[in-house]
């Protein structure tokens, strides 16, 4: 392991001890969030109310030197509380943009389906091109850029379900899942000397965040395993049980996580076993089905995961 390497491998070892101890037994979470910042994308977290999902995402942005803002998204939130609006400066004699809380390098956008589609779509631009377009003003928002939106899918009493393009937008949905016995006990520990809240320490600034996205554009993913991508997706495209399959945008989100996922784990090449790994956390919530016309992450996964084992793993 060259100097190079060794660095990367402890800015991602770095990383993961910092937000380890929040997120008491869910490493393979943790790994996933930091997937999705390496690859330059948008992480959903859904999962019921309680298991750490904020947490999480404030975890992985206090970890990191950067600019963080925290949306609490509700029914009566405008465009404008996310934007920014122009306020008239009486001083100067003209209008004056002010940024909104968009304007930071990791946003948390919680419970974001409890707030109407107008607002939901203010999203949609800086999501896509990292930048937003205001009365006929366009502004770059910094990198790195990151938005981690929570929802909770059980109770859906005043939300508002995410069109396929907002979908589509996150590069992977995860789910945090309830802790193990051991990992609750530690939990329950942590509240008894009445300070459960954690502090963090920066370990990444963000230039070397967008060093490391810049190297994992740079991990080997040879033609077969192209070819293998490309299989699944066409496999979703025609799959008789599938209504809309994985879209360009989805291939490009899949060859982009396991570049990230190899250099987390130190390699400088992606395997087979990375796109099976990140197939379902990529795709499940980029299919429609025809018999429920949804995306119903129980019915999505299973059919992935037939597909994953019909289409032929290069050797």
């Amino acid at each position: 392991m060259n100097t190079a390497e060794t660095a990367t491998h402890d800015k991602m070892g770095a990383l993961r001890q910092a937000i380890g101890p929040t997120i008491k037994g869910k490493q393979e979470t943790i790994e996933l969030a930091i997937v999705a910042l390496l690859a330059e994308g948008h992480l959903l977290i859904e999962d019921v109310p309680g298991v750490g999902k904020t947490t999480l995402g404030h975890a992985l942005a206090r970890s990191l030197d950067c600019k963080f803002h925290r949306i609490q998204f509700t029914s009566d939130l405008l465009p404008s509380d996310v934007l920014g609006v122009s306020v008239y400066n009486p001083k100067m004699n003209e209008f004056e943009f002010k940024h909104g809380p968009i304007f930071a390098n990791i946003i948390l956008a919680d419970e974001i389906n409890r707030t109407t589609p107008k607002t939901q779509s203010a999203l949609l631009e800086a999501m896509n091109e990292n930048q937003v377009t205001i009365e006929n003003a366009t502004y770059s928002l910094p990198r790195p850029f990151m938005v981690l939106a929570t929802q909770n899918p059980v109770e859906h009493h005043g939300t508002y379900p995410l069109p396929e393009s907002q979908l589509d937008r996150f590069l992977m949905r995860i789910e945090m899942g309830y802790p193990d016995a051991a990992a609750e006990r530690e939990i329950l520990k942590r509240h008894t000397n009445g300070n459960s809240r954690l502090t963090f320490e920066p370990v990444l600034t963000p230039a070397e965040v967008v060093s490391l996205q810049d190297e994992s554009r740079t991990i080997h993913i040879s033609e077969e395993i192209v070819d293998y991508i490309i299989r699944l997706v066409n496999t979703t495209r025609n799959h008789p049980e599938i209504e809309l399959g994985i879209s360009p945008r989805g291939s490009v989100a899949l060859f982009r996580a396991t570049q990230s996922y190899a250099l987390l784990k130190g390699r400088g090449f992606v395997i087979p076993d990375d796109i099976k790994l990140l197939a379902q956390p990529v795709f499940a919530h980029r299919l429609v089905l025809k018999r429920t016309g949804t995306r119903v992450r129980t019915d999505s996964r299973a059919v992935l995961k037939d597909i994953l084992e019909q289409v032929s793993v290069p050797a």
